[in-house]
């Protein structure tokens, strides 16, 4: 974690000196009982200080800053065709306003045909119950055609289970061609383009929709008709689209044998450009790219060449990061401090490329995950692996990256917010208390350590992560000019946190995030303050109650725990603009 964000910050040595006065004044006039054998001090105990500045916010970020990706791999397993649940559109629209973000590692083996779906297009599944399984989808379609305006279904038990049943044979297969770098072709016909918009309409969210940058002629230009077939479907239906081309273009080597280097990648973005403005519809579309992988040296070499060469006809500059591999066997890991602050120097390698071509774009990290590969089960499904989610919005934050895209929603692996019941997991419910308490503007943290024995060291400091954000002015349950201020506590004991300056003396609404059942923090369920968080039905979310700190409170953090605190009538001059 960079000291400029969790370090003691002070414009002075007089604002540390009111902070201990303070806090010292309050031992004085408060002093609990304790029994003989415990420190009799306040001083004695470890005690966290912190402040927000808040005159004015550091970084203004997207409104959607926290956005969402689905996998092409969705079409192949069979899932796309239950993108209609009513409970799956529910949970999205829990989480907009955001992009979504359709592409992965398929990307670059996706061809669209203009054409009804067809079952020689679909994936394969069990021969026992394939033709009733495909009647069944046509049934679906048939019904959901009826509908106007938003085209929502509720899919029997059955259907579900054998689709299950389907994906799972499937998912082997693709773990099977990621693991072998051989991918096999995926065909998006005219109506699974239609159930993906559709999808993404009905909740709120924006498609961001990745095209085969793979499709090449013969002198290795970039093949455009698959492109263009699509770009004037997309108009003729007015879809509202940004587009994006290509996936991670430094892996191309390995992936399909054939490389493409930054000026004829910069020329093939320029070219998409061109074809863009062609159709009326889209001539304003947004373009995004070159959504590089892991910014290694070479993927880093590829970006600078880009940027060099023309990049800048992109809106925004995109890249990915995954923080650990398939082979991570055990909890522990995603607690690992060294491991959590790998992203703050991949954030500082790319923004220095892009800041030296093109000082003004922004840059969206276009696809993060706990794990590559499509995760570990019972591992990146799991509470463990929110301390690495909250913890990669808290940096880009503090860093200004505009716009993070998690993968994935929905599907593929074990990285997904939604499982394959449709049931949120742990980084759902975090992600849906992000949206709905954290704004765009990132205020300015002070974090001091008080206390004699031992004395404040790093380690502190690394396992207790504060950021702070002015509250959303989505969320009418506070006024503007409060402020949400969101910890990571990674430490096996409990952190007290007194607020100080700015902070002291206000009421604090407590979101408090811990693991629920016996299973610590190998658990897919979560309590909220004490509740478990699970949906009401197909179409209702629990209520999120918050708790009540009376003024002048100390937060008391529980061991590895994740904990948002909004901060009301505060009035800060930074969030009520």
């Amino acid at each position: 974690m960079p000291r400029q964000f969790l370090c003691p910050v002070f414009g002075s040595s007089l604002w540390f000196a009111l902070i201990l006065q303070s806090l010292i004044s309050s031992a004085v006039t408060y002093r609990r009982p304790v029994s003989v054998g415990k420190r009799q001090s306040f001083l004695e105990r470890t005690l966290i200080l912190l402040d927000v500045n808040t005159r004015s916010p550091v970084k203004v970020l997207n409104d959607n800053f926290l956005s969402l990706q689905l996998d092409p791999s969705i079409i192949k397993d069979g899932w796309l065709d239950f993108l209609s649940s009513k409970r799956l559109v529910t949970l999205a629209r829990g989480l907009s306003p955001a992009y979504l973000r359709f592409g992965g590692k398929r990307t670059d083996f996706l061809q669209f045909h203009n054409l009804k779906n067809l079952a020689k297009f679909r994936g394969p599944g069990p021969d026992y119950y394939l033709k009733n399984y495909e009647d069944d989808i046509v049934r679906s379609d048939f019904a959901l055609d009826k509908q106007k305006g938003c085209k929502l279904a509720s899919h029997p038990d059955m259907m579900l289970e054998l689709q299950r049943e389907k994906a799972a044979q499937m998912q082997q297969v693709l773990l099977k061609e990621q693991l072998s770098n051989i991918y096999s072709d995926i065909t998006l016909t005219a109506r699974s383009l239609d159930k993906l918009y559709n999808f993404v309409d009905c909740a709120g969210l924006h498609l961001i929709f990745g095209l085969n940058a793979l499709h090449r002629n013969p002198d290795n230009s970039w093949n455009t008709s698959s492109a263009v077939s699509l770009l004037k479907y997309s108009a003729g239906k007015k879809y509202n689209i940004s587009w994006e081309l290509g996936n991670e273009p430094n892996s191309y080597r390995t992936m399909a044998a054939r490389s493409v280097n930054s000026s004829r990648l910069a020329q093939d973005y320029s070219l998409l450009r061109t074809l863009l403005q062609s159709v009326r519809f889209y001539s304003r579309a947004n373009l995004y790219g070159p959504n590089i992988g892991h910014p290694r040296k070479n993927a880093i070499l590829l970006l600078d060449g880009f940027m060099k060469n023309g990049g800048s006809v992109v809106d925004a500059v995109t890249w990915q990061h995954y923080y650990i591999d398939r082979r991570v066997t055990k909890v522990e890991d995603f607690l690992k401090t060294r491991l959590l602050d790998t992203l703050s120097e991949q954030i500082t390698k790319v923004l220095k490329i892009v800041q030296t071509h093109a000082p003004e774009k922004r840059v969206w990290l276009g696809g993060v995950g706990p794990a590559w590969a499509g995760g570990t089960n019972n591992i990146s499904d799991t509470f463990a692996a929110g301390f690495l989610w909250l913890n990669t919005l808290g940096i880009a934050a503090a860093h200004g990256i505009d716009v993070v895209l998690r993968h994935s929603f929905f599907d593929y692996g074990y990285n997904h917010l939604v499982d394959q019941h449709f049931n949120p997991l742990p980084d759902y419910w975090l992600s849906l208390l992000f949206k709905r308490l954290v704004g765009p503007r990132v205020l300015a943290v002070h974090v001091a350590g008080l206390q004699r024995k031992p004395r404040p060291g790093r380690v502190i400091r690394d396992k207790l992560r504060i950021y702070a954000h002015c509250t959303s002015f989505h969320n009418h349950d506070y006024v503007r000019g409060s402020i949400t201020i969101y910890i990571i506590n990674l430490h096996r004991s409990r952190k007290k946190i007194k607020l100080a300056g700015t902070l002291r003396n206000k009421t604090v609404h407590q979101y408090l995030l811990q693991p629920f059942g016996t299973d610590g923090l190998h658990s897919m369920s979560v309590q909220l303050n004490g509740e478990p968080l699970r949906m009401v039905d197909n179409e209702t979310f629990p209520e999120l109650k918050p708790r009540t700190l009376r003024a002048g409170r100390t937060i008391a953090m529980p061991p590895v725990s994740i904990g948002f605190y909004v901060i009301k009538n505060i009035n800060a001059y930074a969030c009520r603009r």
